[in-house]
Protein backbone atom coordinates (compact mmCIF):
# COMPACT_ATOMS: atom_id res chain seq x y z
CA UNK A 1 0.00 0.00 0.00
CA UNK A 2 2.15 3.16 -1.24
CA UNK A 3 1.82 5.46 1.69
CA UNK A 4 0.10 8.77 2.27
CA UNK A 5 1.56 12.54 1.29
CA UNK A 6 0.30 15.82 2.08
CA UNK A 7 1.90 18.46 0.67
CA UNK A 8 -0.40 22.05 0.18
CA UNK A 9 2.28 24.16 -1.41
CA UNK A 10 -0.11 26.45 -3.57
CA UNK A 11 -2.88 25.73 -1.53
CA UNK A 12 -4.63 28.66 0.21
CA UNK A 13 -7.00 27.69 2.88
CA UNK A 14 -9.13 29.67 4.61
CA UNK A 15 -9.77 29.10 8.99
CA UNK A 16 -12.13 30.85 10.98
CA UNK A 17 -11.91 30.91 14.63
CA UNK A 18 -8.28 31.11 13.53
CA UNK A 19 -6.70 32.70 16.98
CA UNK A 20 -8.26 30.28 19.71
CA UNK A 21 -6.43 27.44 20.83
CA UNK A 22 -7.40 24.83 18.67
CA UNK A 23 -7.33 27.24 15.16
CA UNK A 24 -4.08 28.38 16.36
CA UNK A 25 -2.85 24.80 16.07
CA UNK A 26 -4.72 23.77 12.96
CA UNK A 27 -3.24 26.75 11.08
CA UNK A 28 0.34 25.90 12.60
CA UNK A 29 -0.34 22.07 11.25
CA UNK A 30 -1.75 23.17 7.79
CA UNK A 31 1.33 25.76 7.13
CA UNK A 32 3.59 23.14 8.02
CA UNK A 33 2.45 21.24 5.19
CA UNK A 34 3.18 24.25 2.84
CA UNK A 35 0.27 25.86 2.75
CA UNK A 36 -0.95 29.51 2.57
CA UNK A 37 -2.94 30.14 5.45
CA UNK A 38 -6.08 32.99 5.69
CA UNK A 39 -6.81 33.36 9.56
CA UNK A 40 -10.39 34.76 10.54
CA UNK A 41 -11.95 35.51 14.06
CA UNK A 42 -13.89 37.37 15.76
CA UNK A 43 -11.43 38.36 18.04
CA UNK A 44 -8.83 41.35 17.05
CA UNK A 45 -5.65 40.38 15.00
CA UNK A 46 -2.71 39.44 17.37
CA UNK A 47 0.13 41.97 17.85
CA UNK A 48 2.48 38.52 16.21
CA UNK A 49 0.30 38.46 12.83
CA UNK A 50 -0.11 42.44 12.44
CA UNK A 51 2.05 42.36 9.58
CA UNK A 52 -0.19 39.29 7.93
CA UNK A 53 -2.38 40.33 4.86
CA UNK A 54 -4.26 37.20 5.16
CA UNK A 55 -4.80 38.05 8.91
CA UNK A 56 -8.54 39.32 9.74
CA UNK A 57 -9.63 40.19 13.20
CA UNK A 58 -12.57 41.70 14.55
CA UNK A 59 -15.34 39.58 12.05
CA UNK A 60 -18.81 38.70 12.54
CA UNK A 61 -18.88 35.75 10.58
CA UNK A 62 -22.48 35.33 10.89
CA UNK A 63 -23.08 38.01 9.20
CA UNK A 64 -23.76 37.17 5.41
CA UNK A 65 -22.12 40.59 4.02
CA UNK A 66 -18.89 40.53 6.28
CA UNK A 67 -18.38 36.74 5.33
CA UNK A 68 -18.74 37.32 1.92
CA UNK A 69 -16.36 40.24 1.93
CA UNK A 70 -13.84 38.94 3.42
CA UNK A 71 -13.63 36.13 1.80
CA UNK A 72 -13.52 38.09 -1.52
CA UNK A 73 -10.34 39.83 0.38
CA UNK A 74 -8.83 36.49 0.69
CA UNK A 75 -9.31 35.92 -2.78
CA UNK A 76 -7.91 39.26 -4.15
CA UNK A 77 -5.05 38.69 -1.76
CA UNK A 78 -3.78 34.83 -2.40
CA UNK A 79 -5.26 34.58 -6.33
CA UNK A 80 -7.31 31.36 -5.27
CA UNK A 81 -9.19 29.40 -2.28
CA UNK A 82 -8.93 25.85 -2.55
CA UNK A 83 -10.39 24.60 1.41
CA UNK A 84 -12.40 26.27 4.36
CA UNK A 85 -11.62 25.03 7.74
CA UNK A 86 -14.80 26.17 9.93
CA UNK A 87 -13.77 25.93 13.88
CA UNK A 88 -15.37 29.59 15.05
CA UNK A 89 -17.73 28.88 17.61
CA UNK A 90 -18.67 29.25 21.07
CA UNK A 91 -19.97 27.21 24.01
CA UNK A 92 -22.14 27.92 26.83
CA UNK A 93 -23.78 25.64 29.98
CA UNK A 94 -26.88 26.44 30.44
CA UNK A 95 -30.05 24.30 31.60
CA UNK A 96 -33.17 25.46 29.83
CA UNK A 97 -35.18 26.11 33.33
CA UNK A 98 -32.75 28.32 34.50
CA UNK A 99 -31.72 29.71 30.94
CA UNK A 100 -32.69 32.01 28.71
CA UNK A 101 -33.65 31.99 24.18
CA UNK A 102 -30.42 34.42 23.88
CA UNK A 103 -28.54 31.48 24.24
CA UNK A 104 -30.39 29.29 21.86
CA UNK A 105 -29.43 32.35 19.15
CA UNK A 106 -26.35 33.35 20.37
CA UNK A 107 -24.88 29.52 19.70
CA UNK A 108 -26.71 29.48 16.88
CA UNK A 109 -25.62 32.36 15.46
CA UNK A 110 -21.76 31.67 16.63
CA UNK A 111 -21.53 28.07 15.59
CA UNK A 112 -24.32 27.58 12.29
CA UNK A 113 -24.96 30.54 11.20
CA UNK A 114 -21.39 31.77 11.09
CA UNK A 115 -20.36 28.43 8.98
CA UNK A 116 -23.33 28.72 6.54
CA UNK A 117 -22.37 32.28 5.92
CA UNK A 118 -18.64 31.31 5.14
CA UNK A 119 -19.61 27.96 3.25
CA UNK A 120 -21.88 29.66 1.20
CA UNK A 121 -19.40 32.90 0.67
CA UNK A 122 -16.52 30.16 -0.40
CA UNK A 123 -18.42 28.11 -2.69
CA UNK A 124 -17.68 29.44 -5.64
CA UNK A 125 -13.89 29.38 -5.56
CA UNK A 126 -14.10 26.12 -3.73
CA UNK A 127 -15.58 25.14 -7.29
CA UNK A 128 -13.21 26.82 -9.13
CA UNK A 129 -10.57 25.41 -7.68
CA UNK A 130 -11.21 21.65 -8.89
CA UNK A 131 -10.73 20.50 -5.63
CA UNK A 132 -12.11 22.67 -3.07
CA UNK A 133 -12.43 20.83 0.28
CA UNK A 134 -14.56 21.99 3.29
CA UNK A 135 -14.44 20.78 6.93
CA UNK A 136 -16.80 21.55 9.97
CA UNK A 137 -16.00 21.50 13.60
CA UNK A 138 -19.02 20.09 15.11
CA UNK A 139 -19.41 17.71 18.42
CA UNK A 140 -19.55 14.57 19.97
CA UNK A 141 -21.77 15.91 22.39
CA UNK A 142 -24.33 16.32 19.58
CA UNK A 143 -25.21 13.06 19.20
CA UNK A 144 -26.98 13.07 22.62
CA UNK A 145 -26.92 16.14 24.45
CA UNK A 146 -26.69 15.68 28.16
CA UNK A 147 -28.34 18.23 30.94
CA UNK A 148 -26.64 22.06 30.71
CA UNK A 149 -25.92 21.53 26.97
CA UNK A 150 -29.11 21.88 25.19
CA UNK A 151 -28.35 24.93 22.67
CA UNK A 152 -24.99 23.72 22.33
CA UNK A 153 -25.51 20.40 20.79
CA UNK A 154 -28.71 22.11 19.33
CA UNK A 155 -26.40 24.11 17.00
CA UNK A 156 -23.78 21.23 16.80
CA UNK A 157 -26.31 19.25 15.13
CA UNK A 158 -26.80 21.23 12.96
CA UNK A 159 -23.47 21.56 11.77
CA UNK A 160 -23.66 17.97 10.87
CA UNK A 161 -27.07 18.34 8.80
CA UNK A 162 -25.45 21.06 7.00
CA UNK A 163 -22.40 19.24 6.38
CA UNK A 164 -24.34 16.36 4.66
CA UNK A 165 -27.05 18.38 2.86
CA UNK A 166 -23.84 20.48 1.18
CA UNK A 167 -21.86 17.15 0.23
CA UNK A 168 -24.89 16.18 -1.10
CA UNK A 169 -25.24 19.47 -3.30
CA UNK A 170 -21.28 18.92 -4.16
CA UNK A 171 -20.84 15.70 -4.98
CA UNK A 172 -20.40 16.22 -8.66
CA UNK A 173 -18.83 19.83 -8.53
CA UNK A 174 -14.98 18.60 -6.65
CA UNK A 175 -15.40 19.73 -3.37
CA UNK A 176 -15.85 17.94 -0.43
CA UNK A 177 -17.65 18.70 2.82
CA UNK A 178 -16.87 16.78 6.21
CA UNK A 179 -17.37 17.68 9.91
CA UNK A 180 -15.44 16.12 12.74
CA UNK A 181 -17.03 15.88 15.97
CA UNK A 182 -14.42 16.25 18.96
CA UNK A 183 -15.06 14.72 22.73
CA UNK A 184 -13.32 17.31 24.77
CA UNK A 185 -10.48 19.29 23.26
CA UNK A 186 -7.86 19.77 25.87
CA UNK A 187 -7.11 23.76 25.52
CA UNK A 188 -5.99 25.89 28.55
CA UNK A 189 -9.70 26.92 28.67
CA UNK A 190 -11.30 23.86 29.05
CA UNK A 191 -8.40 22.89 31.33
CA UNK A 192 -9.16 26.03 33.53
CA UNK A 193 -12.98 25.26 33.67
CA UNK A 194 -12.91 22.01 34.39
CA UNK A 195 -9.79 21.81 36.76
CA UNK A 196 -10.41 18.18 37.95
CA UNK A 197 -11.40 16.54 34.88
CA UNK A 198 -9.33 13.62 33.65
CA UNK A 199 -7.00 15.19 30.79
CA UNK A 200 -5.24 11.83 29.57
CA UNK A 201 -8.51 11.22 27.77
CA UNK A 202 -8.67 14.92 25.83
CA UNK A 203 -7.84 15.52 22.66
CA UNK A 204 -4.96 17.42 21.72
CA UNK A 205 -5.94 20.18 19.09
CA UNK A 206 -2.27 18.40 16.44
CA UNK A 207 -4.17 15.33 16.50
CA UNK A 208 -7.41 17.57 15.25
CA UNK A 209 -5.05 19.72 12.75
CA UNK A 210 -3.49 16.14 11.71
CA UNK A 211 -6.61 15.00 10.68
CA UNK A 212 -7.84 17.99 8.82
CA UNK A 213 -4.46 17.74 6.92
CA UNK A 214 -6.03 14.36 5.45
CA UNK A 215 -9.10 15.65 4.36
CA UNK A 216 -7.66 18.44 2.71
CA UNK A 217 -5.27 15.97 0.78
CA UNK A 218 -6.24 14.51 -2.40
CA UNK A 219 -6.23 11.30 -0.77
CA UNK A 220 -9.28 12.16 1.02
CA UNK A 221 -10.90 12.93 -2.36
CA UNK A 222 -13.43 9.93 -2.07
CA UNK A 223 -14.81 11.19 1.68
CA UNK A 224 -17.75 13.30 1.63
CA UNK A 225 -20.56 13.75 3.80
CA UNK A 226 -19.05 12.22 6.78
CA UNK A 227 -19.39 13.14 10.19
CA UNK A 228 -16.43 11.68 12.13
CA UNK A 229 -16.02 10.97 15.70
CA UNK A 230 -12.54 12.42 17.43
CA UNK A 231 -13.10 10.73 20.60
CA UNK A 232 -9.71 9.89 21.51
CA UNK A 233 -9.67 7.87 24.74
CA UNK A 234 -13.25 8.91 25.81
Amino acid sequence: MSSIRVHFSGKVIAVTGAFGALGSSVCATLAGFGAQVARLDHAAVPAAAASDPLAYGGLDLADDAAAASTIAKIVGEAGRLNGLINIAGGFRFEKIEQGTLDTWDLLYRSNLRSAVACCKAALPHLVKSGSGRIITIGALGALKASAGMGAYAASKAGVAKLTEALADELKTLGVTVNALLPSTIDTPRNRLDMPKADTSRWVAPAAIGELIAFLISDSAAAVTGALIPVAGGA
